[in-house]
């Protein structure tokens, strides 16, 4: 198919340099909160709480606080990684035979499963898993956060009570999914006109068209003064398992109480003269530690990647996921929409943390909660419906996630990336990571430079932009597609991270994201 795109467009954001902290998020404003917060004394943990819960406010489609994910750490004063885990898990009482199959293939959402009667496992309450995001912020804190819990809380109280503007990228977002949220009255009340069309911007850059997201407030007023269990043990607790049981969900208050986060050792492990850490299971962190075995010995770094690099960075990859799809049984189809963030902070001393969180596909379950405000996660569907997988429908499973937040340690720099965008983010972290690691590039010289998706199938999706002689070498060894990177869809996954070198900060977002910024601290 011939694209329609201009050929000569030319789109740079420059990284953000200051021996001050750092948040380099997929939303501005919410990295402006983090700045704040590391500007008034806290460290990256108690930025990146703030982060975390501005974000889902602003960029609720994506992630908050009926999500899930998992973290990494840097810890400066003793060179140590840690890794943080709180992806969801299925229901308790979550029975497989309420998810008949219709006998047709996949549904045409985020996985290739076999279709399910009514969409059961994608769209509605039945699709609803256990949050965990909370919780994992609480844990992060109890243990290293320094301000206090409430503080970090209450930026996105505010934030919801503001509500947001109406631009042109909200109501793209808002129009891809506009079908199913009709579905569900009360998330169409929050995002639709008359309860079926897509709100949208005024043909004027002065729009004020607004999201009203004054819903979630007080449950996030009740989290900010009752502490992050306070979604699990509490009321709100009580209120979210009520709504979601009346909407004909399995999660129940019993499912809540018993969530817990984990603190995990990282998956470790040097390349050439460089270090990674990952986390260790239920992420594509061990995928990520495959394609970095593969590629030890797959090419001689030079100036800059040529075509044998990414000869070797594609050959590494499509192993890597064939392994992982044979022993995991995570299957997803690498360029649906998928609903994910991902932000960076390093703060002045050099702690970093690198946060991915999700409510699987976007806009969840299109699902909301009358009672909490909250729109829900559809982490049903990351398990496969047919019995006798290795990722099957089974009560209480934890999730597997494509998540991939990584610490990476390059002589006298250190860094912390991730990215959004389902099986599309470990290709990009792994790329991202060698050229910082291989090739020295500064961190905005590795957030334009094109890259490759390989995470699925035979066929290599190659940024057009990429060297004609690259390109002439991956075709032939490989099926290769060209495509454009453009601010929706992604093709190659949303990266962001952060870089220090010395007592130098520096922060960067994918040049295409019309919101992402890094935003340092004052």
């Amino acid at each position: 198919m011939i694209s329609s795109f201009s050929r000569f467009q030319v789109t740079r954001k420059p990284a953000t340099a200051s021996s001050h902290g750092i948040v380099a998020a997929q939303h501005r404003r919410a990295a402006e909160v983090g700045a704040e917060v590391l500007a008034a004394g806290g460290n990256a943990v108690d930025a990146a709480v703030a982060v975390s819960f501005a974000i889902g406010v602003v960029e609720p489609w994506m992630s908050g606080p009926a999500g899930g994910g998992a973290a990494m750490l840097w810890h400066a004063d003793g060179g140590r990684a840690e890794a943080l885990f709180y992806g969801m898990r299925a229901p308790a009482g979550l029975d497989p035979a309420d998810f008949p199959l219709t006998g047709r293939d996949s549904s045409g959402d985020l996985f290739p499963w076999k279709e399910v009667v009514e969409d059961r496992n994608v769209m509605g309450a039945t699709a609803v898993a256990v949050p965990g995001l909370v919780d994992g912020l609480g844990k992060a804190h109890a243990r290293y956060g320094t301000l206090p819990w409430k503080d970090l809380v209450m930026p996105a109280v505010a934030l919801a009570k503001e509500g947001f503007l109406v631009d042109w990228y909200v109501a793209l977002l808002i129009a891809g999914a506009s079908r199913d949220l009709a579905r569900d009255p009360d998330a169409a009340a929050r995002f639709l006109d008359d309860g079926r069309w897509p709100k949208m911007a005024n043909w004027t850059a002065l729009s004020d068209r607004r999201i009203d997201m004054s819903a979630m407030a007080p449950s996030l007023l009740e989290i900010a003064e009752q502490g992050p269990r306070a979604l699990y043990d509490g009321d709100l607790a009580a209120a979210l398992a009520k709504d979601v049981t009346a909407k004909g969900g399995s999660l129940r208050l019993a499912d809540l109480q018993a969530y817990e986060a984990e603190w995990q050792d990282p998956l470790s492990f040097a390349y050439r003269g460089a270090r990674f850490h990952v986390t260790p299971r239920l992420t594509a962190g061990p995928t990520v530690a495959e394609v970095f075995a593969r590629l030890t010995a797959a090419f001689t770094p030079g100036e800059r990647p040529d075509g044998a690099a990414f000869v070797a960075y594609a050959a590494a990859l499509k192993a890597a996921y064939a392994k992982r799809l044979t022993g995991d049984g995570d299957n997803e189809h690498p360029r649906a929409p998928a609903s994910t963030t991902h932000f960076s902070v390093v703060d002045r001393q050099g702690n970093m943390i690198a946060v991915t969180q999700t409510l699987l596909s976007a806009f969840g379950s299109r699902v909301v909660s009358p009672a909490t405000g909250l729109l829900l996660n559809n982490g049903v569907m990351w398990f496969d419906p047919e019995p006798g997988k290795p990722n099957s429908l089974t009560p209480g499973k934890r999730c597997l996630m494509n998540v991939c937040p990584l610490i990476g340690e390059a002589g006298a720099r250190r860094f912390a990336l991730g990215a959004s965008g389902g099986r599309k983010i470990m290709p990009a972290v792994a790329q991202l990571a060698s050229f910082l690691a291989d090739f020295s590039m500064s961190l905005e010289e590795a957030f334009h430079h094109p890259r490759i998706d390989a995470s699925g199938g035979d066929t290599v999706i190659a940024d057009d932009s990429l060297p004609p002689e690259t390109l002439a070498a991956l075709k032939e060894a490989n099926a290769v597609a060209t495509t454009r990177r453009t601010p929706y869809p992604y093709a190659f996954a949303c990266p962001a991270g952060v870089l220090r070198e010395g007592e130098q900060n520096f922060g960067a977002t994918e040049p295409l994201s019309p919101w992402g910024d890094a935003v340092a601290a004052s």
